[in-house]
């Protein structure tokens, strides 16, 4: 079967709107695979439909309103506890459960990271680094250590066996990683009980296995792909979140936003990109700690609305408000991240939340229309192709070639 490949991902600092891209080209053609690549459950994309349906995707795919299957590479961090409760979500709401897939080698996240993330946030006090407290970070340096657990693992072994596993993290790499926090029982407060308790082990691993029963193995990426016809790179957070995005230290995710995982995955299956999706609102908005130039309050920049996705909470705080700085530094990380594709992929600009910004640009030296963006030297040598939302829903978004 002869593949389309479309990669998207976020131009900033993530809530761009990169579940209605994944939606929109998931309606393009079938049968649709969209692979998740990056970070993990702290993932909330949004896929709003016009007769009313809504829903926050996390593990599974943005494309599953259109029958898409998902799949984890290897690279993503699933929370094998959190995905029961999401696909029982899904399946009140459509009737329909999603198709899930692994690669065997893909790590999971476990409920002591997730802990170990909470109770460092909140020693930090103010000095917080805005995480939004899902164990990703303690995840991938408890998995870069040696002690990591794969979904084939928690597939194939026993509830006892899990348990076992996870009170030897707890016992020969949870002191290491607590001294490096600098955390002691004194300031580890309702967590200190609560990584000590055999019985949150047990429940974990009987959740974890819930969720692992719902997830196909898949050994042979090249092959398993080649069953798709559509095949969708759905990234998580933004370019500006990057784990090697040096000027955002030490506020940055731990996992590649960009473009690193896709080419990676697709070399290894002898494949291309086709296109490339950057995904930006017209104004920038930013959920937790660290800089965010030109913040502002919401009325400076237009007709907001109310955001039912991105809602307060005690470890990202309200969501952050600002203009973009200027054209220039708007397309300075999407043209670092560029580099080294094949010349014939085409590289496109998806600019949402449009009809906040009267349909304008909002940036620091004042808003500019569409036409006139288009008319940057910048943007016709950059992109092959614009498409504009002024909905919450993909069937509402406009293309045109530049």
């Amino acid at each position: 079967m002869s593949a389309g490949v479309r990669v998207v991902i976020g131009g900033a600092y993530g809530d761009e709107g990169k579940g209605l891209a994944t939606d929109l080209f998931s309606a393009k053609a079938s049968p649709t695979i969209v692979i998740k690549h990056n970070g993990g459950a702290q993932a909330g994309h949004t896929v709003e439909l016009p007769e009313g349906k809504r829903f926050v995707f996390h593990a599974l795919s943005a494309g599953s309103f259109r029958g898409a299957d998902t799949l984890w590479a290897d690279t993503f961090l699933p929370d094998l506890y959190k995905l029961s409760e999401e696909v029982e979500e899904f399946r009140e709401l459509t009737g329909t459960v999603p198709h899930i897939y692994a690669c065997e080698d893909t790590c999971v996240t476990l409920i002591d990271d997730v802990l170990m993330n909470m109770a460092a946030e909140t020693a930090r006090g103010e000095a917080r680094h805005g995480s939004c407290g899902m164990g990703i970070y303690e995840a991938t340096l408890r998995s870069r250590t040696g002690f990591g657990i794969t979904v084939k693992q928690v597939k194939e072994w026993g509830t006892e066996r899990l348990v076992a596993y996870m009170k030897t993290v707890r016992r020969n790499y949870l002191p290491k990683r607590l001294k490096e926090l600098g955390l002691t029982e004194c300031n580890l407060g309702e967590y200190g009980e609560l990584l000590s308790l055999e019985d949150v082990l047990k429940n974990a691993a009987t959740e974890m296995k819930r969720g692992g029963n719902l997830v196909t193995l898949i050994q042979d990426k090249k092959s398993f792909v080649e069953n798709y016809g559509n095949i969708i790179f759905e990234s998580g957070q933004g370019l500006l979140l990057d784990w090697d995005w040096k000027p955002g230290l030490p506020y940055v995710s731990a996992s590649k936003t960009g473009l690193t995982n896709p080419m990676r995955f697709l070399e290894s299956c002898g494949l291309e990109p086709e296109e490339v999706i950057y995904v930006i609102r017209s104004y920038l908005t930013r959920h937790g700690a660290g800089p965010l130039p030109h913040e502002c309050g919401a009325e400076a920049i237009g007709e907001i609305l109310k955001d039912e996705t991105n809602v307060p909470n005690p470890w990202q705080g309200n969501l952050r408000y600002s203009l973009h700085a200027s054209p220039d530094a708007m397309l300075a990380p999407i043209r670092e991240d560029r580099k080294g594709l094949p010349a014939n992929t085409k590289v496109s600009l998806l600019i949402t939340h449009l009809n906040e910004t009267a349909g304008r640009i909002a940036f620091a030296t004042g808003k500019m229309s569409v036409d006139e963006f288009i008319k940057l030297p910048d943007v016709k040598k950059i992109f092959h192709r614009l498409y504009l939302s002024s909905t919450k829903y993909a069937q509402g978004v406009t293309e045109t070639d530049l």
